[in-house]
């Protein structure tokens, strides 16, 4: 039985990564499913990989304008929407002390005001259809202090407060979640860290390995479902039991 047969689904950061997993595993599960993602090249190999994208949104989340323009996009493409993956995100190493302003307006701008905008235009075509799911992309960053990552780790707590929230005004008609994962291998974890700083890292967790983009899809899938129809207000931490201790507890 497919979970998601015929859901009209919106997955933003969808061309590479966890949203183009998802993307991938929401088409499996019989969805029809439009990518928004800013990069080109990425929709093009995206497109090519899954012929059975609905369709390719070009658009940066950071700009409230272009979201609205995307959606209008997205209203000729789907007459209506159940499920919005709001997974777009971007994050830049660096100790709090060298962060600047541009780079802290840049990181909130994508990973919170872009979550805002696009789950608010999302949320009204929702409130005036039959209702929906939405999904923010939290992080364990949001949940506790780690290094070099002050900016981002904001970001994340205020996308699982924004879910809380929105899940209390929008109910009942939009069920409104967040997901957390820990480290998870993507292309953004891959350029930012070396290969003995994943080993570490994988050596610190639990389950002694570190998460794929697959792993998060599959959450996504289950609660994007009708199987978590009593599910809303909640984050939902996917880490391998990362933080189960916290790190520095591990030997």
């Amino acid at each position: 039985m497919r979970i998601l047969k015929d859901k009209r689904v919106l997955i933003t950061g969808g061309a590479s990564g966890i949203g183009f997993a998802t993307a991938r595993r929401f088409l499996e599960e019989d969805a029809k499913v439009v990518i928004l993602d800013r990069d080109v090249a990425a929709c093009q190999c995206a497109q090519k990989e899954l012929p059975g994208l609905s369709g390719a949104i070009l658009a940066d989340v950071s700009d409230d304008q272009a979201v609205k323009r995307a959606f209008e996009e997205l209203d000729a493409l789907f007459c209506g929407l159940n499920v919005l993956i709001n997974n777009a995100g971007i994050s830049i190493r660096n100790p709090f002390m060298e962060i600047t302003p541009e780079q802290w307006r840049t990181v909130v701008s994508v990973n919170l005001n872009g979550v805002f905008y696009v789950a608010q235009q999302a949320a009204r075509r929702m409130l005036a259809g039959e209702g929906g799911v939405i999904l923010n992309m939290g992080s364990t960053n949001g949940l506790m202090g780690y290094h070099y990552y002050a900016d981002y780790n904001a970001t994340k707590a205020g996308v699982i407060e924004l879910s809380r929230s929105m899940a209390l005004e929008l109910g009942p008609k939009i069920r409104v979640n967040a997901v957390c994962p820990g480290f998870i291998m993507t292309p953004m974890q891959e350029a930012e860290y070396t290969t003995e700083m994943r080993q570490a890292f994988e050596n610190k967790v639990p389950l002694c390995k570190l998460g794929r983009p697959e792993d998060v899809a599959a959450l996504f899938a289950f609660l994007a479902s009708d199987e978590a129809v009593f599910i809303s207000g909640q984050y939902f931490v996917i880490d391998g039991g990362e933080i189960a201790g916290g790190l520095a507890s591990q030997a």
